[in-house]
């Protein structure tokens, strides 16, 4: 045998089983078909300028980052807490009364925080706030619109805030998500205020990696999987790999050439990425668009922020970084340069000129959809010694990829008498 444990897959799911394989005194390979370790969590670096494939945060208060983190020597910068919004000709800054007082007064003002919508949000996301995993778990489950449409949610904050940030959040803008999740996810951003990591959100899994006593064998894809009377084989183009069992933690659309099991759906989106000479927004806040009189954005950005307002060492001295954010599953989710452009000039109220275009990520399987029904479902067994794991088994977060990741791994090693 050449390991206890093959990982098929260095995304967070892979890398956290294989830590926690390795508590457990077993030998652990981790093979990966890209050039570094992370998944979907990726960073790119151009010119001095920090890009994430994807924008993405990592937030604090998930459980299993205050456990398996170590979110300190991440260096996080934290963002706001609360955001800019844009309504029509109107801007307007939302934010945490304690956390920024000098917007208080004006959030009160805004008339995006009705009373009546502010009463049926703490009605309905209150009893998860206080206990999560039974409320969850006690409260029957249906799609996020019509549980909020029920709770009463229906004025300014849900329609021109809260739908729009969740759509970023989610990729998705349906509203079809699981109301349960989301409340899991609104919970920790209560809890906690998200930010970057100074090296970028890829910095993450490489902590995760560097734990390993065994370096991630990467540029290694798996062909294939199967089983054999002592273990199982794992088929790459350096030969094959033999061990007592594996843990399949590919991206989700990448599963079918492993599992007998169908692509779970997933999620997309682009990010425009902009070098600015000036920055266009004073502040750590993300930008929201709700032109549109009932909510949504008026143009093909849901989100943006000046990256190195949140994040200083995203950017070099003396010039910016913004980000904008568009939604795969709306017909404008892949316009050109030009169309992107002009709603910035919208959004910002200022030319875009001078901005270099730095980096375009179209991600097509950015987020596992979450359709209401049981949120953990736990790793998968496909056969007697190879088992599916990966936040689409989980909830669609940074939270599920590392829960994934040490469910399966305790899985196996109760399998194989660790």
């Amino acid at each position: 045998m050449d390991a206890d444990v093959i990982v098929i897959g260095a995304g967070l799911a892979g890398l956290q089983a294989a830590r926690r394989l390795q508590a457990r005194g077993l030998a652990v390979t981790v093979v990966e078909a890209s050039d570094a370790v992370g998944g979907r969590v990726r960073t790119d670096v151009v010119d001095g300028f920090r890009m994430d494939r994807g924008f993405q945060v990592l937030n604090p208060a998930y459980p299993a980052v205050q456990r398996w983190v170590d979110v300190r020597a991440l260096g996080l910068q934290e963002f706001g807490v609360g955001a800019v919004v844009r309504t029509g000709g109107t801007t307007r800054t939302l934010a945490h009364p304690l956390r920024h007082p000098q917007h208080a007064f004006g959030t009160l003002r805004s008339g995006l925080v009705p009373a009546r919508d502010l009463i049926g949000l703490a009605r309905w996301l209150g009893p998860t706030l206080a206990r999560a995993r039974t409320a969850s778990r006690a409260t029957k489950d249906e799609t996020l619109r019509a549980s909020l449409d029920a709770a009463g949610v229906t004025g300014r904050l849900r329609r021109h805030v809260l739908d729009t940030f969740l759509a970023g959040v989610l990729a998705d803008s349906s509203g079809s998500a699981s109301a349960n999740y989301v409340r899991l996810l609104l919970r920790s951003f209560a809890l906690g205020v998200p930010g970057l990591p100074h090296a970028g959100m890829q910095a993450l899994p490489e902590q995760l990696a560097a734990a390993l006593t065994r370096p991630v064998r990467l540029g290694t894809p798996a062909n294939a999987v199967r089983e054999t009377d002592a273990g199982v084989q794992v088929d790459t183009d350096d030969g094959a790999i033999r061990a007592r069992a594996a843990i399949v933690a590919v991206a989700a659309h990448d599963l079918a050439g492993f599992a007998p099991m169908p692509a779970p759906p997933m999620h997309g989106l682009t990010t425009w990425w902009f070098r600015a000479p000036d920055s266009p927004l004073s502040g750590r806040f993300l930008l929201l668009d709700a032109s549109r009189r009932e909510g949504g954005p008026a143009g093909p950005i849901w989100n943006t922020a000046v990256i190195s307002e949140v994040a200083p060492s995203y950017a070099p001295a003396g010039v910016h970084l913004v980000q904008a954010t568009t939604l795969l599953d709306r017909p404008d989710g892949l316009v050109g340069e030009a169309e992107v452009r002009r709603d910035l000039e919208r959004l910002y109220r200022t030319s875009t000129h001078g901005w270099e275009v730095l980096a375009h990520h179209v991600v097509r399987h950015a987020v596992p959809a979450q359709p209401p029904g049981p949120i953990a479902r736990g790793p998968l067994w496909t056969g007697r010694r190879v088992l599916v794991a990966g936040d689409h088994r989980e909830t669609a977060s940074i939270q599920g990829a590392l829960v994934s990741g040490g469910r399966a791994a305790a899985s196996v090693a109760r399998r194989l008498g660790a």
